[in-house]
């Protein structure tokens, strides 16, 4: 049952981690990218969260999960950045 367990973890990270590079290398590189235009986004993602009314399986719903928690803190940090 670990060995399960660890491989979802190891899942989990992997894309969180990839999201968030690609979300920092968006943000460096494209000045039209806003705050807003990542909370769109996220909507779209909660949404697509939401409808799995047949089943996406553990893996999909694995990366969708690390792809929110990526965007959340992402946006989150940016806000905070901002504030200061």
């Amino acid at each position: 049952m670990s060995e399960a367990i660890s491989w979802i973890d190891e899942k989990y990270r992997q894309v969180f981690e990839e999201e968030t590079i690609g979300l920092e290398r968006r943000r460096a590189n494209d000045t039209s990218c806003t705050i807003e235009d990542l909370q769109g986004i996220l909507k779209n993602l909660y949404i697509m969260d939401g409808n799995d009314w047949v089943g996406r399986g553990q893996v999909q719903d694995t990366t969708l999960s690390a792809t929110i928690a990526a965007y959340e803190r992402f946006i989150d940090n940016w806000k905070k950045e901002s504030s200061s």
